[in-house]
């Protein structure tokens, strides 16, 4: 019997076929894990060297899965690879060990230390849980001898069904054989969505009731509305899944530049990691990049890059796109990416705490050598990127980062990422060049939302309402001066969200490369008036579904009056 469930649509498309889940995590109970059984102490010290020989060989793994992936998945394949040789983790199972435990057994009790913290402290702390129970089950694994877990490889495309998902088998799905990804945890803006929209495949998170639906019954899903259809009727699921292969069809010829339907440009740019990423997303239609992630130059790192290594890596991305707009983020660690070259002060709540642009206000020298790097990258390239940094929170901030940045010839900038920056745009403004708006921090910090709880997922859903209010103010800031206000977070992504945007005033649009031909597509089917009147229809609204469905009856008609005219 046809039953339908709803969650919060993360990327677009309808795909339809058999549910699949994932193969069962190794066994916890006591007698599997030899709990309860006192190693004698002449073997305690083998035992810990073979946990530590298993942690090393999942991390040597993680980290080969990361040197084959690119942008996102990249990132946080390393960053779990560093989970699995965390020295608070692997000291905290040694000692267990040391006490008589097992290794598999204190690889799950350390676990469990860590995991309570985590989630006491909550935010992107509490996001580390799901990859931390991953390396736990994947070196208990390894030590008990078993197949590594993780995502099977279907048979038949199929869709993947799970209670949420480390990024790690995220980052490993094929599009061809995983079609869709529906999870009952998680959050739109987690990193698992962020890598399925880099994935380019269809996916909704935060669906009650997932559990109730077996491993080969047939699912219809639709990533644009949130909608999971159980046993659907075969001819109405061939017609949508057909009528959607028709519009990816016209979407897929679409080749740029952005602008829409009566000409008003409106860049579209590709977020990417490092020089693998930007050449991939050469590509696709994008004009530029419109978020360089520096990160994964430091992630891993026992000591800090030096000037010569990250200009070469910062050298990678302005050649890929050698003529055409390249904007660099300063390094945004902290909170859920610390550095192992910096002592990190023990904070109640790290995603409130010292984390990007703070973490240059405590140690300057990090921040002038990856300016220098910058510099450097760009002299010997012949580019003049723009440069902003994170998490910053008032005009003084802005003011002593645009110094910097100027300094070496470079344009200055700043993310929009806190409300008070959202507030204060215009003074903020008034210090740099242009400033570009991450939403998927400005929505968690404006409704004081974990962005990887099931149960807020309507909460973080950038459709709200109150997020859209700060985007405006913040573009109104940008018209009054004359200054490019951006949008670099996964809204960017959205093609009807994306009309929104330009409709408040957005000039720029920047997101995973391979959602440009979706978005691009749309704009060019709206006119400017039309994006207004949309972004009108969304700020009038209480809330995100109210918002989306608003939008979406002043676009869907217009699209198709604008098609019928041509």
């Amino acid at each position: 019997m046809t039953k339908i469930l709803t969650g919060t649509p993360v990327v677009g498309g309808v795909a339809h076929g058999p549910a699949l889940w994932p193969g069962r995590r190794p066994d916890h109970s006591a007698e599997a894990l030899g709990a309860g059984v006192e190693i004698a102490e002449d073997r305690r010290a083998e035992e810990s060297a073979r946990f530590t020989e298993a942690a090393a060989a999942v991390a040597a793994r993680l980290r080969e899965r990361a040197s084959q992936n690119t942008g996102v998945a990249a990132e946080v394949l390393a960053a779990t690879a560093g989970l699995a040789e965390d020295r608070g983790w692997i000291g905290a199972a040694s000692a267990l060990i040391a006490k008589g435990a097992s290794a598999p057994s204190a690889a799950v009790a350390a676990t469990e230390q860590f995991a309570a913290v985590f989630t006491k402290l909550g935010g992107l702390m509490a996001e580390r849980v799901t990859d931390l129970n991953d390396v736990r089950d994947r070196v208990v694994a390894e030590l008990l001898g078993l197949p590594e877990p993780g995502v099977p490889t279907p048979e038949v495309p199929s869709i993947l069904l799970a209670d949420d998902l480390a990024p790690a088998d995220t980052a490993g799905l094929d599009p061809a054989a995983t079609i869709a990804l529906v999870t009952r945890l998680g959050g739109p803006t987690s990193h698992t969505a962020i890598i399925a929209r880099q994935l380019g495949i269809p996916c909704v998170v935060a669906v009650g009731g997932l559990g109730e639906i077996e491993s080969g019954t047939a699912i219809l899903v639709d990533g644009t509305t949130g909608e999971i259809v159980v046993d659907p009727d075969d001819a109405v699921a061939s017609a949508r899944v057909e009528e959607y292969r028709h519009h990816a069809a016209r979407v897929a010829g679409w080749s740029g530049p952005g602008r829409t339907a009566d000409g008003v440009e409106v860049a579209i740019l590709a977020n990417v990691a490092d020089g693998a990423s930007a050449r991939a997303a050469t590509g696709q239609p994008v004009e530029g990049v419109g978020l360089f992630r520096t990160e994964l130059a430091f992630l891993e790192r026992a000591d800090e890059p030096s000037v010569e290594e990250q200009a070469a890596i910062y050298r990678e991305v302005l050649d890929a796109f050698a003529g055409g707009k390249v904007v660099v983020r300063t390094l945004d660690a902290g909170s859920d990416k610390p550095l192992r070259f910096v002592s990190h002060p023990d904070e109640a709540n790290p995603a409130l705490g010292v984390r990007g642009d703070r973490i240059a206000l405590a140690h300057p020298e990090i921040r002038a050598h990856q300016l220098d790097a910058i510099a450097r990258a760009a002299e010997e390239s012949g580019a003049r990127p723009w440069v902003m940094a994170p998490m910053i929170a008032s005009p003084a901030e802005a003011a002593a980062f645009a110094a910097q940045v100027r300094e070496r010839g470079l344009v200055a900038g700043v993310m929009v990422e806190v409300p008070a920056a959202a507030i204060l745009a215009p003074a903020i403004l008034a210090e740099v060049d242009f400033v570009s708006i991450g939403t998927n921090d400005l929505t968690q910090y404006t409704m004081a939302a974990d962005r990887m709880s099931a149960d807020l997922a309507a909460l973080t859903d950038p459709w709200q309402p109150a997020v859209l209010h700060l985007i405006s103010m913040v573009a109104q800031a940008g018209r009054g001066q004359g200054k490019p206000v951006g949008v670099c977070g996964e809204a960017a992504a959205d093609p009807y969200l994306a009309c929104v945007l330009v409709g408040l005033g957005v000039t720029s649009l920047s997101s995973a490369p391979v959602a440009a031909p979706a978005v691009g597509a749309q704009l060019g089917a709206v006119t400017l008036d039309v994006c207004k009147e949309a972004a009108a229809a969304a700020l009038a609204t209480t809330d995100p579904a109210g918002a989306r469905a608003a939008a979406a009856a002043v676009l869907a008609s217009d699209e198709v009056r604008f098609a019928a005219s041509r």
